[in-house]
């Protein structure tokens, strides 16, 4: 089975992938699952398709969306062609049997699920799509699906550490701007006038704020773990190139 970390939160099917277990080549070795990459399509296909069948379900099924760091969630009733969803950055649904996948390099992939009420949501959040509130669109677009806040649960994947995370002050005022209480995850940074900021503990704290019944992190930097993850902080670093994405899916189980 394809390699993949799971939240003790979460009991429905889902998957935190590494970028272990594909059949990608090159910088994209190996589990590969972004379409907008110069990866072979064919490649990034089958590596979402060993993913999807990891958490139990199949290719079709699973959708993805054009990422675009904002906060508009998407309804999902039915599948689409891969590569060709909508853009936004946050999916739900009620429909048994569809899987939702958001790609990431460093932002943080969130899922959720109201199991009592038979409803799924994936976010994308990097600091920007955090701040203007993606991941309380995709706790609103559930709620109007029938879930209930406190009984939906979310776990925020493996994202872009604090000690790695170096931002200036573009950074740091929006997200006072948008939440002063969020000025504990900004610590004093190495060099004047940058801070690190905790882009996982900040999810995790505005989904507690927002309600939710319960929520986990799997606190790892992918920065720091060349081998296990693609990094998009670690590619510019050295100088640019091509870069993969990992996959974080969650399904409904048909």
């Amino acid at each position: 089975m394809t390699p993949h970390l799971r939240s003790d939160v979460l009991t429905a099917p889902h998957g935190f992938f590494t970028r272990a277990g594909g059949v990608s080549e090159g910088p994209y070795a190996s589990l590969n699952c972004s379409l907008s990459s110069a990866d072979a399509r064919e490649a990034v296909l089958e590596n979402r398709s060993r993913a999807a069948q990891a958490v139990g379900a199949r290719l079709p099924q699973l959708v993805g969306l054009i990422q675009v760091h904002g906060r508009d969630a998407i309804r999902v009733t039915e599948a689409w062609h891969p590569g060709e969803g909508p853009s936004g950055d946050a999916m739900v649904t009620d429909r048994p049997g569809m899987a939702l996948g958001i790609v990431t390099a460093d932002c943080a992939p969130v899922l959720f699920a109201d199991e009592e009420a038979g409803i799924i949501g994936a976010a994308h959040a990097g600091w920007r799509g955090a701040v203007a509130g993606v991941l309380e669109a995709t706790l609103e677009a559930m709620m109007a699906l029938g879930a209930s806040i406190g009984h939906v649960r979310s776990a925020v994947g493996p994202c872009i550490g604090r000690a790695s995370y170096e931002v200036g002050a573009e950074v740091r005022d929006a997200v006072l701007h948008a939440t002063p209480d969020g000025s504990v995850f900004m610590a004093e940074g190495r060099r004047s006038g940058h801070w690190q900021f905790d882009l996982g503990g900040y999810c995790v704290w505005r989904l507690r704020r927002a309600g939710v019944g319960e929520t986990g992190r799997i606190d790892t930097d992918t920065v720091a773990e060349q081998e296990r993850f693609f990094s998009h902080r670690r590619r510019v670093l050295a100088g640019g190139g091509p870069i993969g994405h990992q996959i974080s899916i969650i399904a409904l189980p048909a």
